[in-house]
């Protein structure tokens, strides 16, 4: 059932307003130059020590020397502006086609953060609340089930209770990648893997699908990387009465000017799409298959175009992700674009799971993982940071003690000898001068 119409999703839309101007970047299209962008500032002014940031270029570009990475971009914000971007070596490798700074990326799980607004923002209107039933909304999920291992099998149980909103926020509904004692059930039933784009369906009917199936765990009781986020964009069609493309694009894009993020590609984009490689032997890059699977091209300009998966769906630019997270930073909006309130902000970036979270000194609240030890992460940063990667081995963090923003995109899928995201982290705040 949809919230009633006085929740209406369509709010008018206001252009979110910067401060200043900036010229155009190396690799913009000439149009781009005619919006204002977020404000730049060198990186002394902001307490950087002069020259270190320069050691992100030096580290990506030897990457690429070393044939280790294809290319990259990195971007670094500090109280609101633009300190230092970075675009390192080729959007392709056979065609030798430079990277550039507006180069689009696949972000795969980078798009659960966006989708874990949305449905914030429908908290925000009343059209839900976070202990909700998910079953209230979307029936296939009134009564779920569990498979339980037992000596050489397993059992399928009723889940003990039923999975909330907030469960499917923090990825303790139980619910993974269709792996877990009953894998080969929804292998059978085609629900496997994070990759959607190749689907002719739409996500509403695979979520109705996975509804039946035994989930690899009670509610609650672990955290579970998995199908959470597709099936909360499945709920934000419900609520809203649109597809998840529609609302992403009117409610957050849009007002945030993410003019580049796009679940399936605009054909006119294309030749901005970075190429995806595979390193499964470190320093071995070899271009990815043409295909339509996780660790191949995928079908995100010729395909389908049906499946609008909340989860891992998203293409994006450094540009439009760091206005993302300047919006999460900034408590929830940017220019005169009001995304969320800072109650709701703070909510999402707060520690929900306890000790479930399976990396030292972290925790994860509603599409964030976030640092609650510093100890016992062993990483630089502050308590507080928040961050989350993607599958094609994407990165970003957002720091609100340093008022920092920081997104890496590169495309390499699987990534098994690549050690560079916590060298990146390290040079970031060893560049930090104090204020």
């Amino acid at each position: 059932m949809r919230y009633p119409p006085r929740f209406s999703s369509r709010l008018p839309f206001f252009p979110a307003t910067v401060l200043v101007a900036v010229p155009i970047l190396a690799g913009l299209a000439p149009d781009l130059a005619l919006s204002q962008e977020l404000p730049r500032a060198a990186p002394a002014e902001t307490g950087f020590v002069p020259g270190r940031l320069e050691r992100i270029g030096a580290l990506l570009d030897d990457y690429v020397a070393d044939n280790r990475l294809p290319g990259a971009v990195m971007a670094v914000l500090r109280d609101g502006a633009v300190v230092y971007e970075h675009a390192a070596g080729y959007s392709d490798l056979e065609a030798r086609r430079p990277m550039t700074r507006d180069a689009i990326f696949r972000i795969a799980s980078q798009t659960k953060p966006v989708v874990s607004v949305a449905v914030m923002m429908l908290h925000e209107e009343g059209a839900l609340l976070l202990s909700d039933p998910i079953g209230k909304y979307l029936p296939a999920f009134a009564r779920t089930t569990v498979a339980e291992l037992l000596p050489g099998g397993f059992e399928v149980v009723p889940a003990e209770r039923a999975i909330t909103v907030r469960d499917l926020l923090t990825h303790t509904s139980g619910i993974a990648y269709g792996s877990g004692p009953a894998g080969e059930r929804w292998s059978e039933a085609g629900v496997t893997g994070w990759y959607f784009a190749h689907r002719g369906e739409p996500i509403r009917a695979t979520v109705d699908r996975m509804g039946s199936l035994p989930f690899a765990a009670q509610p609650g009781t672990q955290f579970i990387h998995g199908y959470s986020t597709d099936i909360l964009g499945a709920l934000v069609e419900e609520l809203s009465g649109e597809t998840l493309d529609g609302f992403l694009r009117s409610r957050i894009f849009e007002p945030l000017d993410m003019r580049d993020t796009h679940f399936f590609l605009p054909l006119e984009k294309r030749g901005r799409l970075t190429t995806v490689y595979n390193e499964e032997i470190p320093g071995r890059l070899i271009r990815a298959a043409d295909g339509g699977g996780m660790t191949e091209q995928g079908q995100y300009v010729d395909g389908p175009r049906a499946s609008f998966s909340g989860g891992a769906g998203l293409l994006s630019t450094a540009r439009d992700y760091a206005r993302f997270l300047q919006m999460m930073l900034n408590g929830g909006s940017l220019g005169d674009a009001r995304i969320l309130s800072p109650s709701s902000v703070a909510l999402m970036t707060a520690n929900h799971i306890g000790d479930m979270f399976p990396e030292p000194g972290m925790g994860f609240g509603f599409g964030f993982r976030i640092r609650l030890d510093l100890g016992e992460a062993g990483q630089p940063g502050s308590i507080g940071d928040y961050g989350w990667s993607g599958a094609y081995h994407t990165d970003f963090w957002v720091d609100p003690t340093e008022r920092l923003v920081v997104v890496y995109l590169t495309q390499v899928i699987p990534a098994s000898g690549l050690d560079e995201h916590q060298k990146l982290r390290a040079i970031v705040y060893g560049a930090m001068g104090g204020d």
